[in-house]
Formats: C-alpha cells, structure tokens, sequence
C-alpha cells in the first residue's frame, strides 16, 4: 500500500502553466508505476499520462501531447506532471494513481491500486 498526495492545483488563464505534484509515502515508490487521471464534471475519469517505475516509458493522451510532461524522482517518492499551453477543456480533478501489478499498461483506472484525494485544476478562457 502507498499513499499518495496531490498537490500544486488551482486557477490558471489559458496558455498558462501549472505543475502538479503527488508524494508518495512508503520505501518501494521506485517499484509502482504512476498514472495521472483527470475527471471533468459529468465526464469519464481519463487517462492523463502514465510513468513506468524506473521512468524509462511514458505515455501520454492525445490531448495532452505536446503540452503536458510526466516525470519522477525517485529519491523523493514524487511523480510530477507539468502542464503548459493550458485550454479551458483541460479543466477537471486531477487524480495521481500508483499501480503496483506489472500486468497491463496502466492505461485504465482500474489497474490501479492506490489513489490520491484529487486537486482541482481550473483553466479560464
């Protein structure tokens, strides 16, 4: 079990940036895979970005390409994502979530054992 805390949300302008953290508590963080969700009102809870446990592979939403940057540190159990060139559509409860299965590619909420309390992201236009 790990928990997890989110941190770094809030209200931006669009073309704004934003960065968001999750700490994570326990000594294996370097053993779980991370994911980002998001989850807008009256929305399905989405995949955002997704880190392997060592950092070596990423994958991010069509959405998000080219804006948006997962990574880790594992010296301070921290994933991070960094949000640029944010749009009004990008605005919703953003989730981080730790997967310790190998099994699947993380895509899916559901593969996910552990989740943070959420933090709003809110983008004006």
């Amino acid at each position: 079990q790990v928990q997890l805390v989110e941190s770094g949300g809030g209200l931006v302008q669009a073309g704004g940036s934003l960065r968001l953290s999750c700490a994570a508590s326990g000594r294996t963080f370097s053993s779980y895979a991370m994911g980002w969700f998001r989850q807008a009102p009256g929305k399905e809870r989405e995949i955002v970005a997704h880190i392997s446990g060592s950092g070596g592979r990423i994958y991010y939403a069509d959405s998000v390409k080219g804006r948006f940057t997962i990574s880790r540190d594992n010296s301070k159990n921290t994933v991070y994502l960094q949000m640029n060139s944010l749009k009004p559509e990008d605005t919703a409860v953003y989730y981080c979530a730790a997967k310790k299965s190998r099994s699947g590619l993380g895509l899916f909420s559901y593969e996910y054992e552990n989740w943070g309390q959420g933090t709003q992201v809110t983008v004006s236009s």
